[in-house]
């Protein structure tokens, strides 16, 4: 059954993320890694509305840059609307409006929140029915932070990052976010990883990466400062040498009171932890005055979910 708002639109919201712990492997003969990271999905959303249409379409709106996006077949949400028209056998297309808020290229999986949301909307827009595991292989194929868009919350993706497993974290954690006006390729950050381990004895580990137990316990007890202490991304020394200025950002955010700083993901957006409400407020209002564009998110949020405006 098709569900479609007054103006025959399917309103779908999905979340960005923020990597809490981020492990990489060695370069793999297929020149992948695999990695083991500590997902968490923040109150930074995407939301994508879709119209029935005969072609399969996409264009954005809000207040960030979209110039470089490309709208095309390679876009990922029309690859998310167009793989599932074509596992499901639908005749028809979508029209596809995103407004976005997720930094582009900015290690918060804004395009993968697009495509999971886009896969959401357009399965209860053509009715196609599918369970939440066919939707999940679907989004596995689309990219590795897809498949935890859609489940949001806070999970542990191992293999690619797409083999996911749900993790208990009580309470909330509250974040300041600091963007950046310019974008960093994640594969030309993971090159950069790589470069640096062949040049200084910084080894890949041994084995498959695992998640510290560290984070879990932290986790569990829903404690900021506990988590704080064992935050770790792998891709933050590439990142930094890319953009040397995120190391001077990390160093004010904690001078100015956050608990730790972390390069999200691939970067370039830093991911600034606070003991609570009303300390993350203060950051952001110091990090706004230093001249950063400060956001304050809360973690963990739900994955890609039907909005009834």
């Amino acid at each position: 059954m098709t569900i479609a708002a007054a103006d025959g639109a399917v309103h779908v919201r999905a979340p960005g993320k923020i990597n809490l712990y981020f492990k990489v492997g060695a370069l793999e003969e297929d020149g992948y890694h695999s990695v083991a990271s500590a997902y968490q999905a923040v109150s930074l959303f995407e939301d994508v509305r879709a119209w029935l249409d005969d072609e399969i379409t996409v264009s954005f709106r809000g207040g960030i840059d979209t110039t470089g996006v490309p709208t095309g077949r390679t876009n990922l949400a029309v690859r998310a609307a167009r793989l599932l028209a074509r596992t499901a056998g639908v005749p028809g297309g979508a029209r596809l409006e995103i407004t976005k808020h997720v930094p582009i290229a900015g290690g918060m999986g804004g395009g993968s929140a697009d495509a999971a949301a886009t896969l959401v909307a357009c399965d209860a827009l053509w009715g196609t029915g599918l369970s939440k595991d066919e939707l999940h292989a679907l989004a596995a194929q689309l990219g590795a932070d897809v498949p935890f868009a859609l489940t949001g919350g806070t999970a542990i993706g191992t293999g690619r990052g797409d083999r996911l497993n749900p993790a208990l974290a009580t309470g909330q954690f509250h974040w300041v976010l600091v963007t950046a006006d310019h974008g960093l390729s994640t594969p030309t950050v993971y090159g950069e990883l790589d470069e640096l381990r062949e040049q200084s004895r910084w080894q890949a580990p041994d084995g498959p990466p695992v998640v510290d137990t560290a984070v879990l316990q932290a986790l569990r007890a829903g404690d900021a400062h506990q988590l704080a202490d064992s935050l770790a991304n792998d891709l933050e020394r590439a990142a930094v040498r890319l953009a040397p200025g995120l190391a001077q950002v990390l160093d004010l955010g904690r001078g100015l009171g956050a608990l730790a700083g972390i390069v999200s993901g691939s970067g370039p957006t830093l991911a600034f932890l606070a003991a609570g409400s009303e300390a993350a407020i203060e950051l952001q209002v110091a990090l706004s005055a230093a001249g950063h564009t400060a956001l304050r998110v809360r973690g963990p949020v739900p994955g890609a979910r039907l909005m009834h405006d």
